[in-house]
């Protein structure tokens, strides 16, 4: 059946991650991509907002309050609300690795507050009125975290203790995002551990994206926690899934749709994730409507209103296609009417 709930969204990241001026694949204005989801239409449903990476060239992240201002007007002239917002807080950014030293963690930290003063403008200008701050810990690839994993966790765990502070004196959630790639959040194990360590689900959270928590079943970066490997049944695929969910499903504050091949994959400075892949890739591994039926359940009790497609690194020739994105708003609304509310 038809539901009102959770809000469907778009994300304008798929336009910048992993794009390089000068390649066949450069970044996608935040102009083109509001068109191209505004464009998107079954059966006269539509994308009713976006998730926002606060990174440049979409956003400065030390933009005037005018010039956020504007940025609001211009997403909602489109008709779409703002949900989740990305933290800009990678190296090279604004911030830093959340388990480096002080002056790193510093800047981690103050990529946090910048998040937070640009949701504050856009909810005192009404386009956003739900969703989460989005973080990891900024420090690409494990290599690092293996040396000292329990100190290195600690460290990652302290940032975000402060980080969770920051939000809270605005009135704000931080849903760390699980990925193979983040040090510490890189196998579904050590992200329940670094949770657990933070201790402050009222403010810190876990954002659960379909491509990435699939990788995290088989253990690409950590062997020893995984659930299942290639050619294994399906009977025993759900009870892994089951197991890793019931797990993580309480921290889950946000969620995105997607799909998996199986495989890892990188580009630009974004290298070794999970691949995500079109909503109708034949070689998905995932279903995609059952799968996000063990995230989404309780999802309202949980404070989510909201969900959003991600589908990063896919080439510029397939985004510009305005059918790319009508097939991924149709699986999304199967998504909605399988598990959604009123």
């Amino acid at each position: 059946m038809s539901h009102a709930s959770p809000k469907l969204h778009n994300a304008m990241w798929p336009g910048l991650v992993g794009k390089e001026d000068g390649t066949e694949n450069p970044p996608i204005s935040l102009d083109r991509m509001l068109e191209l989801t505004a464009g998107a239409e079954v059966n006269g449903v539509k994308f009713d907002g976006i998730d926002y990476f606060l990174f440049l060239p979409h956003t400065d992240p030390e933009a005037s309050d005018d010039e956020l201002r504007a940025i609001a007007d211009k997403i909602a002239s489109h008709g779409f609300s703002v949900g989740s917002l990305v933290a800009p807080v990678w190296p090279g950014t604004v911030g830093d690795s959340s388990m480096g030293d002080a002056e790193s963690q510093k800047k981690f930290l103050t990529a946090v507050e910048k998040a937070c003063r640009i949701a504050r403008i856009f909810n005192e200008h009404g386009v956003r009125n739900y969703g989460v701050i989005r973080i990891d810990s900024a420090e690409f690839g494990v290599e690092k975290w293996k040396e000292n994993p329990t100190e290195n966790t600690k460290k990652i765990a302290a940032t975000f203790k402060e980080a969770a502070k920051i939000a809270a004196d605005h009135g704000e959630r931080l849903a760390a995002e699980g990925e193979i790639c983040w040090a510490g959040m890189h196998s579904w194990r050590d992200m329940l551990n670094l949770l657990e360590e933070v201790g402050m689900p009222e403010t810190l959270g876990f954002q659960a994206d379909l491509a990435h928590t699939y990788l995290y079943l088989m253990g690409y970066n950590a062997p020893e926690h995984a659930l299942v490997k290639e050619g294994d049944s399906e009977e025993k695929f759900y009870a892994a899934y089951k197991q890793m969910t019931d797990a993580l499903r309480p921290w889950t504050i946000d969620f995105h749709v997607a799909q998996n091949d199986g495989t890892v994959h990188g580009s630009g400075s974004h290298d070794k994730t999970g691949k995500h892949c079109p909503a109708d890739d034949p070689n998905g591994k995932l279903d995609i409507v059952k799968c996000s039926g063990y995230w989404l359940e309780g999802a309202q009790d949980r404070g989510i209103q909201h969900i959003c497609w991600d589908g990063c690194m896919f080439p510029n020739s397939m985004l510009e296609k305005q059918e790319t994105w009508n097939t991924i708003l149709a699986k999304m609304i199967e998504v909605r009417d399988a598990h959604g509310w009123d």
